[in-house]
């Protein structure tokens, strides 16, 4: 039944036409809101003082008509300190307070499906009224050459789109995809390839992660999506981290945290959402969360010194989604996951985080062997989360929820604060990209400049000369796949640098094992140069064209590797680089 048609109460006869009728204002009087800047606060401007009252000898004397006075600031325009502003809330608490339960408890789901066909999913948000979706490599349509159909894509991100509002919410429906760069890639080409996030980080450079992150968002709005489960903010310890490795940008938490946010910024530059991930932090710990439950032993003290720093730079930074991870942190509750445990959105909230707080996927082992039935939705509901993303079966957690609801187990008043921040979000992001100075976004493929500059900033000699061609004229290639031996043998064709004869060149590829011959290269994560026994140790961190291209200009000596490492490797301590 449509929400705005139903007439069996008196409060959805006239409270939602009234939210309608305020979005509508809004979105008649908005202008473009940029990217909120480090530091913004939730206050109000405060009203000038009163004028002194005159002395009577002031007061005779012949005087002009006072000024008028100010008005007072709108209300409505009142930013609340993580995007959105009061009136994008008034309009989501006015239209939330008519749903039924049933409806509130679709506002908080965000699930996956199977295949390249969106029927069923969209019928399935229409039925359950969800959030919207998220797009997985499987979801996303080829064209004849087996790679990414743009065109296509954004045909199933319209009609899922279009699900999200059949039930008359005056807001855009969520469209996410995992979209980091490097390993975490679902778009591939056409479209911009990346290298991995720690390319920033060996980069040092905070104003490319900003360029990169929008230059990367531009590409997935015309398409449809408006949120990126990016970038991770996670601070990685090395080769015992297991599941994040190269996705972490540095292994300094200052850094991780100044990178994740200049990325952020450029996301929403560009008209996407990004996603701050994995709160308390997944780059400490050694279980792959995907598989099992990993527990991080570490106190509050060393909590609060390396893994929560990005996070309250974040916070500060008014950042408008953090996703929790499914890690069991003692020192907070022994044994829950993060994101179904009520300490750790207590620790989150009083960092000052005032945004949308959101699981990592709910079907992962995890979570999935521990709460089954649907079971997962309702425990991270209450504990405090905002949206829970990829239930392993919706239809069960929308009915985990809405009983849980009725039993008590969850208050409704903790339903509403949820589907309301998220409904304030994309009530906001609605009103945003509507407005005359929307970013347009960037045509499929059209950023590879900046991934080159990207790969170019970030190449890191580890060992072996730092000036001059250290192959100058040929060289042999081994290890990679078949890709990345094409890709180099194509950059060093342009670079005129033959292959056949010279130093052996070993490629390395993610959880690749230490490399032997002349010249051992990392296309992902740094590790294996650790136990590499070759003279010449880079680290790439990227298997792109333009990463190749930057490998090359480095063994020709055509270019400088600039790159310093953003976290150890081995003997080899973090800032090992060319000076």
């Amino acid at each position: 039944m449509a929400l705005f048609d139903r007439t069996r109460d008196s409060i959805h006869k006239i409270t939602l036409p009234l939210a309608a009728a305020a979005l509508a204002a809004v979105l008649t009087a908005c202008t473009a809101i940029p990217a909120p800047a480090p530091g913004v606060t939730g206050s109000a401007p405060a009203s000038e003082p009163a004028s002194a009252s005159p002395s009577p000898s002031e007061s005779e004397r012949p005087t002009a008509a006072p000024p008028s006075a100010s008005p007072s600031p709108d209300p409505g325009l009142r930013p609340l300190g993580w995007g959105p502003e009061q009136r994008d809330h008034d309009v989501a608490a006015a239209a939330v307070s008519a749903m039924s339960v049933e409806e509130k408890a679709g506002q908080v789901l965000m699930p996956v499906y199977k295949g390249t066909d969106p029927a069923a999913q969209a019928a399935t948000i229409e039925r359950l009224h969800l959030a919207g979706s998220i797009i997985m490599g499987d979801n996303i349509p080829p064209d004849a050459n087996g790679q990414a159909n743009p065109s296509a894509m954004t045909a199933v991100n319209k009609r899922l789109s279009q699900a999200t509002r059949a039930d008359g919410r005056p807001w855009p429906g969520l469209i996410g995809v995992d979209q980091e760069g490097g390993t975490v890639t679902r778009l591939g080409a056409p479209l911009t390839e990346w290298p991995t996030p720690q390319s920033y980080g060996a980069a040092g450079n905070v104003a490319l992660a900003r360029d990169a992150g929008r230059a990367m968002a531009s590409e997935l709005a015309p398409l449809g999506f408006n949120l990126d489960f990016a970038p991770d903010s996670d601070v990685t310890i090395g080769p015992a981290d297991p599941t994040i490795g190269a996705r972490s940008m540095s292994g300094n938490p200052d850094q991780a945290g100044q990178l994740a946010v200049a990325s952020s910024q450029g996301m929403q530059e560009a008209g996407v959402l990004p996603v701050i991930k994995h709160f308390p932090g997944h780059g400490s710990v050694t279980v792959d969360s995907h598989q099992d439950l990993p527990v991080q032993p570490a106190g509050i003290a060393e909590l609060e010194a390396r893994d929560w720093k990005p996070f309250r730079a974040a916070v500060a930074a008014g950042v408008p989604i953090i996703m929790t991870g499914h890690i069991a942190v003692p020192a907070l509750e022994p044994g829950v996951p993060a994101s179904l445990s009520a300490p750790t959105y207590a620790t989150l909230r009083g960092m000052g985080f005032k945004g949308v707080a959101v699981t990592d996927a709910l079907n992962m082992g995890a979570v999935n062997k521990r709460y089954p039935g649907g079971s997962a939705a309702p425990a991270a509901l209450a504990a405090g989360a905002d949206l829970l993303l990829m239930p392993a079966d919706v239809g069960q957690a929308h009915a985990a929820i809405v009983a849980a609801v009725a039993a008590g187990a969850v208050p409704a008043a903790r339903l509403d604060e949820a589907a309301t921040r998220v409904a304030t979000m994309m009530t906001w992001r609605g009103r945003t990209a509507s407005s005359p100075g929307a970013p347009q976004g960037t045509v499929p493929g059209g950023s590879g400049d900046t991934s080159a500059r990207a790969s170019a900033a970030a190449i890191t000699v580890l060992s072996g000369q730092c000036s001059g061609p250290i192959a100058p004229s040929g060289v042999r290639i081994a290890g990679g796949s078949d890709q990345d031996r094409a890709r180099f043998a194509a950059a060093a064709a342009k670079a005129g640098l033959s292959i056949g004869q010279g130093p052996l060149v070993t490629l390395v590829g993610y959880a690749g094992r230490p490399a032997e011959g002349d010249i051992a290269v990392t296309l992902d994560a740094p590790w294996p140069l650790a136990g590499s026994s070759a003279p010449v140790k880079i680290a790439l961190y990227g298997r792109t064209p333009g990463a190749f291209d930057a490998l090359v200009a480095v063994l020709t000596g055509k270019a400088a590797a600039p790159g310093k490492l953003p976290a150890a490797v081995g003997s080899f301590p973090a800032g090992t680089g060319c000076s």
